[in-house]
């Protein structure tokens, strides 16, 4: 489940407030699953990117005007609707900094959700957040009560057997160290030689790290591993430099590095590495139901957006420009089947 490993970190930063109101949003839904709110964006164009973010987003208005030509591409259905139902697999408890109910209890904020506001209005759409577990979110996709997700979806073989895709940002993991490190990782496992890293255990990061980990032991070299029970105590672990390096995917340690920019111990993004592994840049996509047309109009506005600026805006806020793509891609080639 991706967005699992979001979650650990973002649960010891709700107020008692913010758990009432998250249960009180999946109660709304059927059977506790998901919710709908019509937020953050209108048909004319206008989106607040970063709203309710706590500090954790650079909050800004962007305007997205509608595109006739694209919106033209879009199933009748869609434009008769006169709304564009975004989904989102962000219950229980969020992963930010992609997805995640805001500071006023209500709004879900994030990349993701934004993202999908900014697609809703070059198709001059109303945009309507669908928000429900992980599961659930490919249940909505499946049935059609939802048109589009962006909800840091992975593109992979296994599942464009079902889905189409249109791709919006690499999927990369990172290296978070203390700022005043001066080690720096550059894509070669060598540079672990040492080093004292913490992981997530059964993540996809950890699997490319033990790999590492035998590779420099066949070299008498030695990479050490510490696992922690929560992301508190990696970053404890850190800050008081009992490990050199937490490894964990991207948008986490940006999250965690804006969190604590302001404090004794501040950190920073020491390299990146395509949660794909080497032979193949892992891409984060929208997902839509295999055929039903959907695809193409979603990276024709993603595409729009990045020629006129609108992309790069929405990646800075979020502090995400280092997993910005030169185009949106229908179905690119994805984790293959042996890896999904």
């Amino acid at each position: 489940m991706p967005n699992s490993r979001f979650r650990t970190r973002f649960v010891r930063c709700l107020t008692v407030s913010t758990v009432a109101s998250i249960l009180a949003t999946g109660l709304a839904g059927c059977g506790g699953s998901s919710s709908e709110t019509a937020s953050g964006g209108s048909p004319s164009g206008t989106v607040t990117i970063g709203a309710f973010s706590n500090g954790t987003a650079r909050q800004s208005t962007l305007k997205a005007s509608a595109v006739a030509s694209i919106r033209d591409e879009l199933p009748k259905s869609v434009v008769d609707s006169g709304k564009f139902i975004i989904g989102v697999g962000a219950l229980p408890a969020g992963f930010p900094p992609l997805a995640f109910v805001g500071t006023d209890q209500k709004t879900l904020t994030g990349s993701e959700p934004d993202l999908g506001r900014l697609v809703a209005a070059v198709f001059g759409l109303k945009p309507v957040l669908s928000n429900a577990t992980w599961q659930n979110l490919f249940v909505g996709i499946d049935s059609g009560r939802i048109d589009v997700a962006f909800s840091n979806v992975t593109d992979t073989e296994q599942r464009k057997l079902k889905y189409d895709f249109a791709s919006y940002r690499q999927d990369n993991l990172a290296f978070e160290v203390l700022k005043s490190s001066t080690w720096n990782f550059d894509g070669r496992y060598e540079r672990l030689a040492g080093k004292t890293v913490s992981v997530v255990s059964g993540t996809n990061q950890e699997k490319i790290l033990l790999t590492w980990q035998e590779q420099l032991k066949a070299r008498g070299e030695k990479l050490s591993i510490k696992y922690y029970p929560d992301g508190n105590g990696s970053e404890l672990a850190l800050a008081s430099g009992k490990i050199d390096a937490i490894f964990g995917p991207n948008p986490g340690v940006a999250y965690h590095i804006a969190q604590v920019a302001n404090t004794s111990k501040p950190t920073r993004n020491a390299g990146e590495y395509s949660g794909a592994g080497a032979a193949l840049q892992g891409l984060i996509a929208a997902t839509t139901k295999k055929g039903n047309g959907l695809a193409k109009p979603v990276a024709d506005a993603i595409n729009y957006l990045i020629k006129n600026g609108q992309y790069a805006k929405w990646l800075a806020a979020w502090n995400l420009s280092n997993e910005a793509v030169s185009a949106a891609e229908i179905n690119p080639p994805g984790l293959p089947l042996s890896n999904s």
